[in-house]
């Protein structure tokens, strides 16, 4: 038996009074995955524990089969491990995002324009982090390069308890009532400041300004954590399991895990990521030994951020089209079992532009015992079958325990 996960990040949504009161999913074209919820068993799921916030790192976490609440020590570490970052017990670890800023005068007048400096590259990135570590680093502190916006800040010998706001959370809005609280929070605002002055006018933000692109105004820290530890994946399960993701978040937890981590060309984490290529990176590991594949893909929760409805329908069209048709017909057609579950980790709504705790609809797909799940696959659908999860670790029992 071969096991599949199929996770669209944020896919999950609201009705839209301009979809006619559908949402994303009911709106978009999905033959293949609604042709796999007629022979599945569908229903909803809740990912997001109680007390915690709506997050990909929990939400991920419980999809994959983990208990947050046994495991869960905060976002930034699961992102460490992935980029390299070798923690130490006494470490805390903060998510650095590289955001666009309004131009106000005073940093606390300014507002959020951009939580990803739009979709910086790695390079540019990269450039730009270096140049911040001249600054930064010294005894107490260590700043590292991640993916496009996504870095790293290591405290050593730091303290947690802080208040800090996911970037993505507050997109438009003032950010003074935004900043870092708690016992490091003036030594953090201080360094975002310090970042203002020092990026805004370096060369890859005057390059960026003329190009008409959003420029990395500044850092914003989020996501405190301490060094985690997972149980092994093949020990919990008994199988030999593959991530495939271009976020380094996944990457991370699958690292932690004990999971192979499979890199494919092309993949950018938005919706002009190489869907194909992870589809087939998928099938080559499941032919090669590996018993379990997680496949995730961030797009349509990118768009959700962005408010960017159009690709957010493109990005369940191409999951549907270009990952899950072609898996389940390839896993058919080479008469091994199977069972494929694809789900949300959380929706992202395109009304709120943030993620949030809603219960996701998932489809458990079994090549063995196909039976009758419902007539699509979307929310209200999902709803109407009556099957309720009430925690997300055991979508993982479900798929394997049946």
């Amino acid at each position: 038996m071969k096991y599949i996960v199929i996770l669209g990040d944020g896919m999950a949504d609201y009705p839209l009074p301009q979809l006619k009161g559908k949402t994303p999913l009911q709106a978009a074209d999905k033959p293949h995955i609604d042709a796999l919820a007629r022979r599945a068993e569908v229903g909803l799921c809740k990912t997001i524990p109680d007390g915690y916030a709506p997050g990909s790192d929990v939400a991920n976490l419980s999809v994959l089969g983990y208990d947050p609440a046994r495991c869960y020590t905060g976002r930034s570490p699961l992102e460490a491990v992935s980029i390299g970052v070798g923690l130490q017990e006494t470490d805390v670890t903060l998510r650095c995002n590289l955001v666009t800023l309004s131009g106000e005068e005073r940093y606390e007048d300014k507002r959020m324009l951009d939580y990803s400096a739009g979709e910086i590259s790695s390079a540019e990135a990269k450039e730009l982090i270096g140049f911040l570590k001249k600054y930064f680093d010294c005894e107490d502190r260590t700043l590292y390069a991640g993916v496009s916006y996504r870095h790293c800040l290591v405290m050593h010998g730091g303290k947690t308890g802080h208040k800090l706001t996911p970037p993505h959370d507050i997109t438009g809005k003032p950010i003074a009532g935004y900043l870092p609280q708690g016992p490091a929070g003036a030594l953090y605002l201080s360094l975002m400041k310090r970042s203002h002055e020092l990026l805004r006018g370096h060369p890859v933000n005057s390059a960026r300004r003329a190009a008409g692109k959003n420029t990395a105004d500044s850092v914003w820290f989020w996501g405190e954590g301490t060094k985690p530890a997972l149980e092994n994946f093949q020990r919990k399960f008994g199988l030999r399991g593959c991530v495939i993701s271009a976020v380094d978040l996944v990457k991370g937890i699958g690292i932690l895990a004990g999971m192979r981590i499979i890199e494919v060309e092309g993949a950018t984490g938005n919706y002009d990521t190489n869907f194909a290529g992870k589809a087939q990176a998928a099938l080559a590991a499941l032919r090669g030994g590996a018993d379990f594949v997680y496949i995730h893909m961030e797009a349509p929760d990118e768009c959700g951020h962005q408010g960017d409805l159009a690709h957010k329908i493109y990005s369940i069209e191409q999951i549907d089209k270009q990952v899950v048709g072609p898996i389940a017909e390839s896993l058919s057609a080479g008469g091994e079992p199977f069972k494929l579950l694809l789900c949300p980790d959380h929706p992202t709504p395109i009304a709120v532009r943030t993620h949030v705790s809603d219960p996701v609809p998932f489809l458990l797909y079994d090549s063995e015992k196909p039976g009758r799940g419902a007539h699509r696959y979307d929310e209200e659908a999902a709803a109407g079958t009556g099957v309720f999860l009430p925690q997300g670790y055991m979508l993982m029992q479900k798929m394997l325990q049946g």
